[in-house]
């Protein structure tokens, strides 16, 4: 509930903190605004996990990430807890690792229980580097290097197959591998001397053609998507795996898109997919998997209305169940790969507020420390956000700003139309729900250095991602002798 003054003036104390909707129940992270750990201490200070947030700039300096471990361990056995409590068969959840991939939040999820999706070499590395097992990491792309497939496959991890050159190119290297023997893994960038075993474990990733509402550039499930087999070459498709004995084809995999808030549009996909598993039988595929992707979406705002966890993923069971039921088929292992939905409320990102302007009659612009190289979304998406003053979390909201990064751009600007309480140079401004694709997403444009991250529970916190600095920008720079000065 929106706190007021007695003049009914509203203040930024209460009204974006968590909201227990039942007693008896947990919330739902990605229903909320703040981390589930949001308090506000002596009336005016914003804490998370019992850490100040203020002082927390002063110790690590800011732009800062601040990761709250309690909200995103909740979203992870929420997940997990309701495919156990909703689905009859053997379920695995896999964190979608391209909201935000680093050693800390892969351990984190993996401790949990769950399994690791990644996008890219660098990505598989670091999910292997963090301890997570080979057998629960999935590969995605649709234009995976033969360098990253060679990586997967001698890494024993599960290829996501998504068009016919990469089929081929799987077809390939497992000849290759198959004329110098079976064998183990190897370190990355180095010369393979054994290779793994084969066949390959593979999924196929299928353009179910489902239509959701979200943006044009995170929707991945309609039939015009550089993603995926057309669902109209699956007879062919199906027919070259079942032909290629180096090939295991263990499963299917669809996705829809991003911060969806309909539950209609995964149950059309989850029914759809099991007709796929029933075709596969057809050509002689024992497919066991099937991965309905991810795609619920956050609450950025207080007209966000999503589903909780655990509704999502009920009616993704219940479809499931239902279908293979009319189909009598054994129920497959279903997977799912939510991203942001586990970690964007778990994540707050602090700024120190700099120089102001005001234009009469038209428009206050407050400045901060950082902008589009730490949060691109804003530039790239027109994605919204909310946002709050750490110290003054008492005080009445009165100014309506906008909040403008630090970079040479017009367009970098964070926030429009902010409601804040009177700002001044040293105040700090706390954006909410920047755990997926900030960070991940993060750049050097203008040489600004990527900021530091900390992970903070029980009053403690620690760096898990240190601050660049001025040396690491120009690390990889090289001046060639004839233009030295």
């Amino acid at each position: 509930m929106v706190s007021t003054h007695p003049t009914g003036v509203q203040h930024s104390g209460s009204q974006y903190l968590p909201q227990r909707r039942d007693i008896n129940a947990n919330p739902s992270p990605n229903q909320e605004l703040l981390p589930l750990t949001a308090r506000v201490h002596n009336h005016d200070s914003l804490e998370i996990a019992g850490c100040d947030v203020t002082t927390l700039v002063e110790q690590f300096g800011s732009p800062l990430y601040i990761l709250d471990e309690e909200t995103l361990r909740s979203a992870c056995q929420q997940y997990r807890d309701a495919f156990k409590q909703h689905y009859k068969g053997e379920s695995q959840v896999l964190y979608a690792s391209k909201a935000w991939n680093c050693l800390a939040v892969c351990a984190i999820a993996a401790s949990e229980g769950l399994g690791i999706d990644v996008v890219s070499g660098g990505e598989l590395y670091t999910a292997l580097q963090a301890g997570v097992s080979p057998n629960k990491i999935y590969l995605h792309g649709n234009n995976k290097s033969r360098e990253e497939l060679v990586l997967a496959i001698e890494s024993g991890v599960t290829i996501v197959a998504d068009n016919w050159y990469e089929l081929r190119t799987l077809v390939e290297i497992a000849g290759e591998q198959g004329s110098r023997g079976a064998g183990g893994a190897r370190e990355v960038n180095s010369p393979s001397s054994s290779p793994s075993p084969l066949p390959i474990r593979i999924m196929l990733r299928l353009t179910p053609g489902i239509e959701c509402h979200t943006h044009e550039y995170i929707r991945t499930g309609h039939l015009d998507s550089k993603f995926g087999f057309d669902p109209n070459d699956l007879g062919e498709v199906f027919t070259f795996v079942s032909q290629q004995p180096t090939l295991n084809c263990v499963g299917v995999h669809a996705h829809i898109g991003s911060q969806i808030f309909e539950r209609q549009p995964h149950q059309d996909l989850a029914a759809v997919m099991v007709q796929w598993l029933r075709d596969a039988g057809k050509y002689g595929l024992n497919i066991t998997e099937l991965n309905v992707g991810g795609g619920l979406g956050i609450k950025y705002t207080e007209s966000d209305d999503p589903p909780s966890i655990e509704e999502w993923v009920k009616a993704i069971c219940e479809v499931v169940q239902e279908a293979c039921a009319v189909e009598n088929l054994p129920l497959p292992k279903l997977l799912s790969e939510p991203g942001r939905s586990l970690i964007a409320t778990a994540c707050v990102t602090a700024y120190t507020i700099g120089s102001s302007k005001v234009i009469p009659e038209i428009r206050t612009y407050v400045a901060i420390d950082g902008g589009m190289s730490d949060n691109p979304r804003p530039i790239t998406y027109q994605s919204v956000y909310r946002a709050v003053v750490a110290n003054k979390m008492s005080y009445p909201l009165t100014q309506t700003v906008t909040i403008a990064g630090k970079h040479c751009e017009s367009g970098d600007i964070l926030i429009k139309n902010a409601l804040l309480p009177k700002t001044e140079p040293g105040d700090i401004l706390v954006v909410m729900g920047t755990g997926a694709y900030n960070y991940s997403m993060a750049s050097n444009y203008n040489r600004l250095p990527r900021p530091a991250a900390v992970v903070v529970a029980n009053g403690e916190a620690n760096l898990f991602l240190q601050r660049e600095t001025y040396q690491d920008l120009i690390r990889q720079d090289s001046l060639p002798e004839r233009l030295k000065i």
